[in-house]
């Protein structure tokens, strides 16, 4: 005869998602192996895990309800004896307990503070949330209602003799990628999209899964080189570790025109030898497509800077006010000059 997964936890047959959980929770922290040195306590809380992994799985569950342990196992024989018509699953249980408790409980090991208060054992372990007023946790609301515990975590000292075999988990350091955006980007604000590549661990707490998802950036105008993004637990998720945060840091383009200068672009301006001593117009494009004249009467001598006020990136803390361009002169010099202009020149300009 087949195991009676129901019988394992406590409930009747047929019960509800809910309750299935209920039970696990009670029975796993009653016959955990750290607080429960009994003979047979080791066997009972894997047999309790194995119940709770196949009750909390609609398809497997299904499977169990109709045919029984064996008809979910694969066995020659059906719950009556005779070859069972149902589908073939051969399902075995493969999971640790221990990382089942672990994952439950998301990522915690919270049977100190059940079992123990002010270092005694004094509570009664078939009502473990008796101390606490919740005998067969009214009011918290199923899982969701675990998230409560973080205040009675913290409001309780570990037993000093205890050592978990459920590890809690340790959080992945961040995972940083460079996220590319040109000048224009940043002066007019864009939207990227990342695609990512993970691992998720699927319902049963052990085994993992490869999952894509898209990222959405969203780049304010202005923000400058270095600024990170982060992407709280996008990382890949195992049965020992919380997710790793994901990190874009913007990096810029190099641009075929500018140089940026925090909010300021600077425009290599050349011009010729003639130009830099008789005057010139330069005429200077902008990163929203427009053109901006300049007129200088004065001597340019080579590395001289000419200021357009407004003309730069939006400044990422007032992106209404932007920083300037910035003119960078350089002089470009003939490569030879005929004796008759070298004449002319010693004439003309001063020793």
């Amino acid at each position: 005869m087949g195991k009676d997964y129901y019988k394992v936890l406590g409930i009747a047959k047929g019960a509800t998602e809910d309750e299935v959980k209920k039970a696990y929770r009670k029975q796993a922290l009653r016959f955990h192996p750290d607080k429960n040195k009994s003979p047979g306590a080791e066997d009972k809380f894997k047999e309790i895990a194995e119940a709770y992994d196949v009750l909390s799985d609609a398809k497997k569950k299904e499977i169990y309800d109709r045919y029984g342990e064996e008809g979910l196992k694969g066995s020659a024989g059906g719950a009556g004896g005779g070859a069972h018509s149902g589908p073939s699953y051969n399902y075995t249980f493969h999971g640790d307990p221990h990382a089942m408790f672990a994952e439950f409980f998301g990522g915690h090991t919270p049977f100190d503070q059940f079992f123990s208060q002010n270092g005694e054992e004094e509570m009664d372990i078939h009502d473990p949330f008796s101390a606490f007023g919740m005998g067969g946790m009214g009011g918290m609301g199923g899982m969701g209602g675990m998230g409560g515990m973080g205040g009675f975590h913290r409001s309780f000292k570990a037993h000093p003799g205890s050592h978990h075999r459920a590890r809690e988990k340790k959080k992945d350091p961040p995972v940083v990628h460079e996220l590319n955006v040109s000048l224009e980007e940043v002066y007019s604000g864009c939207t990227k999209k990342m695609k990512i590549s993970r691992k998720r661990l699927n319902p049963d707490g052990c085994t993992m899964r490869n999952e894509d998802k898209i990222l959405t950036v969203d780049i304010k105008r202005g923000w400058k080189e270095g600024t990170k993004i982060t992407f709280p637990k996008e990382g890949d998720e195992t049965p020992t570790n919380i997710p790793a945060d994901i990190v874009f840091v913007v990096k810029d383009k190099p641009h075929p025109v500018f140089r940026r200068d925090g909010s300021d672009i600077i425009y290599p301006a050349k011009i010729s030898l003639r130009d830099a001593l008789c005057g010139c117009t330069v005429n200077a494009p902008t990163l929203d497509g427009r053109t901006v004249t300049v007129t200088s009467r004065d001597v340019v001598k080579p590395g001289m800077k000419k200021r357009i006020v407004g003309e730069g990136l939006p400044l990422s803390k007032s992106p209404d006010k932007r920083g300037d361009m910035i003119l960078d002169f350089s002089v470009k010099f003939p490569d030879k000059l005929s004796q008759n202009t070298r004449d002319s020149l010693r004439q003309i300009l001063p020793p």
